[in-house]
């Protein structure tokens, strides 16, 4: 079976900008990519959970895109103007998948 080379781009953000990350990236035509709850990590600020958090803590959430490798600095450009004022972290990596029409 033929496969195809992608990029996959994971965003950590804070649930409350989620909308607007979501937004930047279907403007800069990105068609497709999934949300996950984060429940829970460490980083520079020490460890964190969402157990516990009251009123608009959500905690934070990972949006991860598959897209074409010739789309990535649109997308990029589009995270990075959510992600440069808020607490965010945005890794790429390269992937293969299978229907590349769908990306």
């Amino acid at each position: 079976m033929d496969t195809h080379k992608a990029k996959r781009v994971e965003i950590i953000i804070e649930a409350v900008m989620a909308s607007r990350l979501t937004n930047a990236l279907e403007k800069a035509g990105v068609r497709g990519y999934s949300m996950l709850p984060v429940l829970g990590g460490t980083g520079r600020s020490g460890t964190w959970s969402r157990a516990g958090q009251v009123g608009r803590g959500e905690g934070m959430v990972q949006v991860v895109c598959l897209i074409r490798p010739e789309r990535l600095d649109g997308l990029l450009d589009a995270a990075f103007s959510v992600v440069e004022k808020h607490i965010g972290v945005v890794s790429i990596t390269d992937c293969e998948v299978l229907r590349a029409e769908r990306f």
